[in-house]
């Protein structure tokens, strides 16, 4: 493991949040138009907390979405500015909790804040171990061409190019076929 099961866990959701933008989503739609989708997104996750199911919160948790995909891009000391004013906005006090099947872990908000707000804070609390390690280049866009997925690179040697195997597969095929036509 190369960060803490909290950690990554927080940066994967994050990343599959992102994910559903229309310019990375697997379907080119945004795939998150719809509170049943936002609800279903949270359930694979297992994202526990408050969870209005409605309108409000989805709006707060697409721009929620924009955010984390910026704060992804952006390079170690401006990503280190960018999750302290999230961090202070939300007024976070990092605390230990264990809940569900989950051992000790860090929760930074109540489970009773905005859905919008916890999300932000989670990502910024899993950055802040990022940030402190000196591995925001573990924080990946997909190398394939036609492809703007986030993605966490946890290989051992953090050689991973591609947000999936699809996207590496297909990349490998256009490139064997472009060799191919030599």
């Amino acid at each position: 493991m190369f960060f803490t099961h909290d950690t990554e866990a927080a940066l994967a959701f994050a990343a599959a949040l992102t994910d559903t933008a229309p310019a990375a989503s697997d379907s080119g739609d945004d795939e998150l138009r719809t509170v049943a989708g936002l609800s279903d997104l949270l359930s694979r996750w297992g994202f526990s907390g408050r969870h209005d199911r409605d309108a409000r919160e989805l709006a707060e948790v697409r721009e929620a979405r924009d955010v984390l995909r910026g704060l992804w891009l952006l390079e170690r000391d401006a990503a280190a500015d960018a999750v302290n004013d999230l961090l202070a906005e939300a007024q976070a006090l990092p605390r230990l909790v264990r809940h569900d099947d989950l051992d000790w872990h860090i929760h930074a908000v109540a489970l009773d804040e905005p859905l919008a707000t916890r999300i932000l804070v989670e990502a910024a609390m899993a950055f802040v171990d990022v940030i402190r390690s000196d591995q925001m280049e573990r924080l990946r866009i997909c190398d394939a061409d036609d492809c703007e997925s986030l993605y966490v690179d946890l290989s051992k040697n953090g050689s991973r190019r591609f947000c999936t195997s699809r996207c590496g597969n297909r990349m490998a095929v256009r490139a064997y076929r472009a060799r191919g036509e030599d």
